[in-house]
């Protein structure tokens, strides 16, 4: 009989690694973000009440406890100002996780991402990019009214030098906000709101059903390795949608495959 001090280091990481537990998204989003600070000083959180207060939906619960509030922080009612610092810092190698408090809310903040976000990889030929994730609940379906209801994603879409992206469920959720964070190109990251507690079975009338009972909701506690990899090179001419010397990552969900029996 092994004694835990006998146990194997690389067994016990695998253990580690296939632990799992049932999430909801914003448990999700949670832990992507708490692995992601863990894992890298660099990376920092800050928006409307996203310190002391966790966000508006709780996506940011206990982090400012857990890591201080130099590295999660809330800031000015500004959206023009949050990204336009998040911007700076990720020009000087932070990966700011900025939280615009609804999708409803990114319009004056829309010159920032789509003249200077999206483009300074370019504009500089390679020598500063813009490591910047950009979180907003997006979508109806919770009788927000007409100023926390609407969907802008494909004014985002239509941008060279933007990624969009926009999970259903709580694995893919984690995995690619972990993917978006690794990232060295400013992501957009959607979160259908209506979807933070259950999945939406096209009633938007009747109550949310729990993530409890759904496969997709069983999500790792964990993640041991990077997904979001680089194109290979050599790099291709500079175009509008990458730079010579730095051609950008694509992302991929940064946790282990779904096991074949698990439906998608």
């Amino acid at each position: 009989m092994n004694m835990p001090h006998d146990i194997d280091p690389a067994q016990a990481g695998e253990a580690a690694e296939q632990a799992t537990q049932v999430m909801t998204m914003v448990q999700a989003i949670r832990s992507a973000m708490d692995v992601m600070m863990d894992r890298d000083e660099r990376v920092i959180a800050f928006g409307e009440d996203v310190g002391y207060f966790g966000g508006v939906f709780r996506c940011t619960e206990g982090l400012q406890a857990k890591y201080g509030k130099q590295r999660c922080f809330d800031a000015p009612i500004s959206e023009s100002g949050i990204v336009g610092t998040a911007i700076g810092m990720g020009a000087y190698g932070l990966h700011p996780v900025v939280e615009i408090q609804f999708a409803d809310y990114v319009y004056p903040a829309y010159d920032q991402l789509a003249s200077e976000a999206a483009r300074l990889r370019h504009r500089s030929a390679g020598d500063f990019t813009c490591p910047i994730t950009v979180r907003m609940p997006c979508g109806g379906g919770i009788y927000g009214g007409q100023t926390h209801s609407q969907s802008p994603e494909a004014i985002f879409t239509q941008v060279c030098g933007l990624r969009t992206v926009m999970p259903s469920n709580p694995y893919d959720a984690k995995g690619l906000l972990i993917a978006s964070i690794e990232c060295e190109d400013p992501v957009i990251f959607l979160e259908p709101k209506r979807l933070y507690n259950g999945p939406f079975d096209g009633h938007h009338d009747r109550p949310v059903t729990p993530w409890a009972q759904h496969p997709q909701a069983v999500v790792p506690q964990g993640t041991t390795r990077c997904r979001s990899t680089r194109r290979p090179s050599p790099a291709p001419a500079m175009t509008s949608r990458s730079s010579p010397t730095a051609p950008p990552c694509t992302l991929r969900c940064a946790l282990q495959p779904r096991p074949a029996s698990t439906p998608r």
